[in-house]
């Protein structure tokens, strides 16, 4: 039976923000009001979706799963976060780690594919809107809603059982506050170059090609709505994609700066306040983003509560 190569290193310390001194508390306390007001404004989005039926359309379909993604990614980032920072460098067993990892990249993978998802179906709503409900059926929404997750399982899965089959001798403290692959391969005396390549090669169908399906679509859109005659008339479409723009924009910004960018020049205290933007602060402004210009929404919210009271 094969048995994983980490014998020699047990436990992780995560160093976490520890120089920051008396601001410690403070931190804790901001960063625990922005984990309840995640899961309240996810947990808030996917609850409206079950109950109002006005939202039961494949556009509130997709915010739904993009919801539980964040959750998935904050509850497993933010508890033990908050945990660093109020006591400091705390131990973590190995085994948490890469449990921590895997999960991480499980819902960091689902996010950028359901992004992809998300703006092909707001360029079918725009650019073909009389085959709009012919185009994307509920089979099709199951469809494209399951496969992100099982594609990520998959690479997720490949990583973590690749980086499993290293040597791991020591040093056991990694200077950030959760366990990234960059970090975890700094801690290895085997040769990484490999699970590197590795790496990067998956980010061309985890990241880039999202990415680009992104961009095609709004160039699409853009196209469509520059037709349109009237002023009100493209301002009304437009608004149908502002809010998925922004977080796409918000999203992938700060992977691209972290991942892709080099960061020679870069402190790694820069390096965690990046890495906070997309795991901490990302899923928190989601639900605000999607909801605030969002009638839809704003309705469903008054009628939940009238059946409520």
């Amino acid at each position: 039976m094969w048995e994983p190569n980490h014998s020699n290193l047990t436990t992780i310390f995560l160093l976490g923000f520890h120089n920051m001194g008396n601001f410690n508390l403070l931190l804790f306390i901001f960063l625990f009001l922005i984990y309840c007001g995640t899961l309240f404004g996810n947990l808030l989005i996917v609850t409206l979706w079950s109950l109002s039926k006005t939202l039961h359309s494949p556009m509130y379909f997709f915010l739904s799963q993009l919801s539980i993604t964040d959750i998935t990614l904050t509850t497993e980032i933010s508890p033990n976060l908050l945990r660093v920072v109020l006591h400091g460098n705390m131990p973590m067993p190995f085994s948490g780690c890469i449990a921590q990892y895997y999960f991480f990249s499980l819902s960091e993978g689902s996010e950028c594919f359901l992004l992809a998802v998300m703006s092909y179906d707001r360029y079918v709503a725009i650019c073909c809107p009389l085959r709009y409900t012919s185009i994307m059926n509920q089979r099709l929404c199951i469809l494209l809603a399951v496969v992100p997750w099982l594609l990520s399982c998959m690479v997720s899965t490949v990583m973590t059982v690749s980086i499993l089959h290293l040597q791991f001798c020591g040093p056991n403290t990694i200077d950030h506050f959760f366990c990234d692959i960059i970090p975890l391969l700094e801690l290895s005396c085997s040769d990484v170059s490999r699970i590197k390549m590795q790496t990067s090669l998956f980010g061309i169908p985890v990241v880039i090609l999202p990415c680009l399906l992104i961009v095609l679509s709004y160039m699409g859109i853009v196209f469509t709505i520059l037709k349109i005659s009237s002023f009100t008339g493209r301002l009304k479409s437009f608004s149908t994609c502002s809010s998925h723009l922004t977080v796409v924009c918000l999203f992938y910004g700060t992977l691209f700066a972290i991942y892709l960018l080099p960061n020679k020049g870069q402190s790694q205290m820069s390096n965690k306040i990046m890495s906070m933007l997309y795991t901490v602060f990302t899923p928190f402004l989601n639900p605000f983003i999607y909801t605030l210009r969002n009638e839809d929404i704003k309705k469903a919210l008054k009628i939940v509560f009238q059946m409520l009271c």
